[in-house]
């Protein structure tokens, strides 16, 4: 009894523990969404009898909605509140990811158009979900709190591999491939609905304890949405904010690296598995089980960043230090992948993809930071800012890859611009980020540290 007592006292003070827990969950199933269309490719691809190029559309639908509707996005977010945004899309994402499964009962002439069609729209309604959860986060966690709890939700990638790609491909042989999009609506679909449910500002939470609420203040938290201006000139003011973001030398490093750790990202998710068969020689099977071990290091390099980072801060050092370190390291350990060149072994490779996917993962500090500095009524704009950085990466890396590996015959010059990715990465947060600070707060006093850092804000 004692024991119950504690634990939902516990829960009655940490009510952010839930946002957290729930953003997570919505994310897990969010990257779900992303990965039925490639499960479910091959049987879409032999029973509508669509050819390589076809299917290379429909598998590109995504990425350019979710890369041309993240200033919309943002626009929303900052106009009518990241949760309100976020709580219609979840639902409305899901209901299109459901739609794809009907394409089945469809004449084959239509149903190119129709997948097409839906999977934009799949990227449409997706484009606001980073941006609104980076604001979420700075609404309710204090800044000491926020490496940690972005860190969650951004691991969900790494998590949703791992579990949904065996999971998709059961799913496909026991009952078709429609029931894959199917499963994953309804299941949006629901977790919407306990989205809208939960999901509240902290000052409009009625469950947020009185002292939760004061840690959270004193703590740096946002509390509560600050809207966009309204009138006339709202539009013009936002668009405005968004050329003034870019600007500024800050938050332009900030996206560029972005770019280059989003590359990481979608080599993993997109040639990784087919180097391991073309390259390595490995059976289609064993390809999909060695291709989760990159994909579970990198979700403990995710996690372990966060928690490195918020520790640091907790001790003292300064928000610049804390957020940047985890970085350098984590981009260091990106740029090992160069020795799969030089390695033989099956093993040693994936050993080498692990250690690489590990750091990107730790590195991956990119939204704390985005909650960390963006000023606070352009925040959403912000966010939006930086995911359609790393949303062009999503377009250009598998285009890059591919006629890389076409020309050269082999994956060797591919893993070099990966690598050398990250060392871009590195390179744009030592020289040309500077100090983190958001630009409408006053600059603090500069711990000693800060002189590690060369390049200076403006």
């Amino acid at each position: 009894m004692k024991k119950t007592d504690s634990l939902r006292r516990f829960i009655s003070q940490h009510r952010r523990y839930e946002v957290i827990a729930l953003l997570f969950i919505m994310m897990i199933i969010n990257q779900g969404d992303r990965a039925t269309l490639s499960v479910a490719g091959a049987s879409v691809s032999a029973e509508l009898g669509l050819s390589h190029g076809e299917m290379g559309w429909l598998f590109s639908a995504f990425a350019w909605a979710y890369m041309l509707l993240q200033l919309p996005g943002g626009l929303a977010i900052d106009r009518f509140g990241s949760i309100k945004v976020l709580g219609v899309a979840i639902i409305v994402w899901s209901l299109f990811t459901a739609a794809i499964g009907s394409v089945a009962l469809m004449p084959v002439g239509v149903a190119f158009v129709a997948v097409f069609a839906l999977r934009f729209m799949v990227g449409v309604a997706e484009a606001p979900c980073f941006p609104a959860n980076s604001k979420i986060v700075s609404l309710w966690f204090p800044t000491a709190e926020r490496g940690t709890a972005t860190a969650i939700f951004n691991a969900s990638q790494y998590f949703a591999a791992v579990v949904f790609t065996p999971l998709l491909a059961w799913i496909s042989t026991r009952w078709g491939w429609p029931w894959i999009f199917y499963v994953m609506g309804v299941a949006g679909v629901l977790m919407g609905l306990v989205f809208i449910w939960r999901i509240k500002t902290p000052v409009d939470h009625r469950a947020l304890s009185p002292e939760e609420l004061e840690v959270m203040r004193q703590g740096g938290a946002g509390l509560q949405e600050q809207p966009a201006s309204q009138g006339k000139q709202a539009w013009r003011a936002t668009w405005a904010s968004a050329r003034q973001l870019l600007g500024q030398r800050m938050f332009l490093g900030i996206y560029l690296a972005q770019f280059c750790i989003s590359t990481l990202t979608f080599f993993f998710l997109t040639w990784f598995p087919v180097y391991l068969v073309q390259q390595r020689g490995l059976s289609i099977l064993n390809a999909g089980l060695l291709a989760a071990v990159p994909a579970i290091f990198g979700f403990i390099g995710g996690i372990s960043g966060g928690l490195v980072s918020d520790w640091m801060l907790r001790k003292g050092l300064s928000l610049t230090l804390a957020r940047k370190l985890p970085i350098f390291i984590g981009m260091a350990l990106s740029m090992s992948m160069i020795l799969c060149n030089y390695v033989q072994t099956d093993v040693l490779v994936v050993l080498c993809m692990a250690l690489a996917f590990f750091g990107k993962g730790m590195g991956a500090l990119g939204w704390a930071i985005i909650a960390d500095v963006s000023p606070k009524r352009s925040a959403g704009m912000n966010g939006a800012i930086f995911n359609t950085f790393g949303s062009v990466a999503g377009i250009v890396t598998p285009v890059v890859i591919g006629y890389m590996v076409q020309s050269m015959g082999s994956f060797n010059g591919a893993v070099v611009y990966v690598a050398l990715n990250a060392a871009g990465a590195f390179v744009s947060y030592l020289f040309i980020v500077g100090p983190l600070q958001r630009p409408d707060e006053p600059a603090p006093t500069a711990p000693p540290e800060e002189g590690l850092l060369p390049a200076p804000a403006r």
